[in-house]
């Protein structure tokens, strides 16, 4: 049984940086896709950051691009989110997600991923205060 499971979130001023961290258990069979997405209050889930199977190559949102650093280490099943410059707009719970095995890259997975596809963890809270 494949379980995801987030830590890291918090509450921080503008400005500031947090690191997500996403600790997944039991085995996935094959190449997949893993990724933060988030969900604000009153706004649909959307993807924030996706990687691919290596780790070596990602997908990010515009609004994220250039502050945020997805990265994943399958040695120690973890998947981790630094966020730097962190904006008021990024308040959000915060989901990891595995699963797909294609478009990790391009924001196709990003898109298309939803609870019911894949595994996904409970979130983490990030709130942002200006």
């Amino acid at each position: 049984q494949v379980q995801l499971v987030e830590s890291g979130g918090g509450s921080v001023q503008a400005g500031g940086s947090l690191r997500l961290s996403c600790a997944k258990s039991g085995i996935i069979a094959g190449y997949y896709c893993m990724g933060w997405f988030r969900q604000a209050p009153g706004k649909e889930r959307e993807g924030v950051a996706t990687i691919n199977n290596l780790g070596d190559e990602a997908y990010y949102a515009d609004s994220v691009k250039g502050r945020f650093t997805i990265s994943r280490d399958n040695a120690e099943n973890m998947l981790y989110l630094e966020m730097k410059t962190l904006k008021p707009e990024d308040t959000a719970i915060y989901y990891c997600a595995a699963g797909g095995a294609s478009g990790c890259i391009s924001g196709s997975w990003a898109g298309r991923a939803r609870p019911g596809s894949g595994y996904w963890g409970q979130g983490t809270q990030v709130t942002v205060s200006s």
